[in-house]
């Protein structure tokens, strides 16, 4: 059994929506002044689906990706997750959610420094309770799908940015979540390390996961099969790229 044969049950029903917001509004405020990072975001992501964040510095990129993580929490309005309602979920329930479902790509890679990349890869197998043999399995499956088992047994500070990034890919999808939510992937790469971590998100989507991903490059975004376009935290635009099946 290889990495990429988990179950795909998941992936069978083409209209099976995953995320539903509905007027989703989001305001911080201080003494002082209050702005509104959001107004009025309605969206619907489907199973499989690659979708793109895209628009300038400040436009509720990663608030809106935040609250779709159950990071954040909207000021107004509702978020569906698995066409639940978890908008008032207490963080628990918020928790739990996350390391069962949801695995995240971070522009600056929040590895654990202390942590073998192994062990940084096998913390999300260890929060699900997943037993020793399950979890020597996984690790080595995704370890070899990355092109990383040689550097197993290095710590963080060892690797290139583009390895770091490539680890924190591998972790993010151990647990095969149903979503992955990736924040700037290659902010931090250069053009041929951010390319390799590209067609790897590209691969996982193609066997079946659903990825949104917030980036400022059009490159990246070429990757995605629909691009949602922000501004003063409104979606302006949407295009969609190619017809989405399954």
């Amino acid at each position: 059994m290889t990495w990429n044969s988990f179950p795909s049950y998941l992936y069978k029903q083409k209209n099976f929506i995953v995320i539903r917001t509905q007027n989703l509004k989001r305001v911080f405020s201080t003494d002082e002044v209050e702005t509104i990072a959001l107004e009025q975001v309605n969206i619907e992501i489907k199973e499989g689906e690659f979708v793109a964040i895209m628009g300038p510095s400040g436009c509720g990129k990663s608030t809106l990706l935040n609250i779709l993580g159950l990071l954040d929490y909207p000021s107004e309005g509702n978020y569906y997750f698995m066409k639940t309602d978890v908008t008032n979920y207490p963080e628990r329930k918020k928790a739990l959610l996350r390391k069962s479902h949801i695995g995240f790509v971070f522009q600056n890679f929040n590895l654990i420094e202390e942590l073998t990349i192994y062990e940084n890869i096998e913390l999300p197998l260890i929060y699900l309770d997943i037993d020793n043999k399950e979890r020597r399995h996984k690790v080595e499956a995704i370890m070899e799908e990355m092109r990383i088992t040689h550097r197993r047994n290095n710590f963080p500070s060892q690797l290139s940015g583009g390895q770091q990034q490539k680890v924190a890919v591998a972790r993010a999808v151990v647990a095969q979540p149903r979503l992955i939510l990736a924040d700037e992937p290659t902010g931090n790469l250069d053009s041929t390390n951010g390319e390799e971590v590209m067609n790897l998100l590209s691969r996982l989507n193609n066997s079946g996961t659903t990825i949104v991903m917030v980036t400022h490059s059009q490159r990246d975004a070429e990757y995605s099969r629909r691009i949602l376009h922000l501004f003063d935290g409104k979606i302006v635009t949407e295009n969609i790229r190619q017809p989405f099946y399954l």
